[in-house]
């Protein structure tokens, strides 16, 4: 894609970035509303049954994931036209999914920024070593590699980790609004979340509010990973990068069915929204359906995301993601010579 075209790529999605306030209001009366009534549900249904609680909790969870994207375009100031009314709306939605607003929307920014970029990994990213890096390392970071792209700790030590550490507490060096932001979330949660366990118990806590957000984190991961991990995902170093092919080609469209895509705040078209992060959720599907070149991007349907699991490393020679299987008949072809036989490494 020469520079031309992504010029004209980039501008033929920009008609789509204009915030909607009805449209946004609308869409919180339709996410927040149900996803605090499926709360209070369970925990009226938990005395009387814990498994009917648990589901109506994991319903909770998907309005969870569809609240995250209101959050989420408010930290690209895309969800109100008045950047007030975006820190105000992404502070309390960030109360409702356990993120800091103000810590988040810094790293995530550095995340669209430096997205595909060999160079400039690190922040607001899956850990991702290329197979050169990978031959290279140390016997204990491979370990902690294989270990970090292990699916059961990813998708289920990740959530906890995510909600319980990395969003509780600020990045060094960030500034005082930010770090304000980040305490008085921090002791929202534990002032709401202290008075339901005192007062409904510690057993209905876990099972309503806990269950909800740690299968929310999950999600959010796990749609966030397959975005980014595709077999032929396009990753460059600085000097060869390009923005617009790094949205376009390093980031997929997840094909969803209707009711996913609708729960998950049309996200699957994270290609259109990476190319032009300023178009609001509800305005992706039109941007993808009317831009033609848009709909060449790689599509993932709900099967293929499944075997995605499987790519842990990156060949910046071949331009794809391999498995730790393919890894060995990689090495001779190219005649690197590993550390470390990979056989011994978990």
């Amino acid at each position: 894609m020469d520079r031309d075209k992504t010029k004209q790529l980039h501008k033929a999605v920009q008609p789509y970035a204009k915030s909607n306030n009805a449209k946004s209001i609308f869409q919180m009366i339709n996410t927040i509303i149900p996803l605090v009534g499926l709360w209070i549900l369970a925990y009226v249904v938990v005395d009387k049954s814990i498994w009917g609680a648990l589901g109506i909790s994991l319903v909770a969870s998907f309005f969870a994931v569809r609240t995250f994207i209101i959050f989420h375009d408010c930290t690209h100031g895309s969800f109100f036209k008045n950047k007030k009314l975006n820190a105000t709306v992404g502070t309390i939605t960030g109360i409702l999914t356990m993120f800091g607003y103000s810590k988040w929307r810094h790293e995530h920014l550095i995340h669209h920024a430096s997205s595909s970029n060999l160079d400039q990994r690190g922040v607001g990213d899956i850990w991702m070593m290329t197979i050169d890096e990978y031959v290279a390392a140390s016997k204990w970071q491979k370990i902690g590699y294989r270990l970090y792209r292990n699916p059961i700790v990813m998708f289920g030590l990740g959530p906890l980790f995510l909600i319980l550490v990395a969003n509780r507490k600020n990045r060094k060096g960030a500034r005082r609004n930010e770090r304000i932001n980040t305490y008085l979330i921090n002791a929202i949660l534990v002032a709401g979340y202290g008075t339901i366990i005192y007062f409904l118990g510690l057993t209905s806590f876990l099972v309503v509010s806990a269950f909800s957000m740690y299968v929310a984190a999950m999600l959010g991961i796990w749609l966030f990973y397959i975005q980014h991990t595709f077999e032929d995902s396009y990753f460059e170093e600085k000097d060869e990068w390009n923005y617009v092919k790094a949205a376009v080609d390093g980031s997929s469209y997840y094909k969803l069915p209707a009711v996913f895509q609708w729960l998950t705040g049309n996200i699957g078209f994270h290609h259109v929204h990476h190319l032009a992060p300023r178009i609001p959720n509800y305005e992706l599907e039109h941007a993808h359906e009317h831009t033609p070149p848009l709909q060449h991007a790689t599509t993932i349907t709900l099967k293929l995301s499944l075997a995605s699991i499987k790519f842990k490393l990156y060949d910046t020679e071949k331009y794809d993601f391999i498995t730790f299987k393919q890894l060995p008949k990689r090495i001779r072809k190219t005649g690197m010579k590993p550390v470390l036989p990979i056989k011994k490494v978990i």
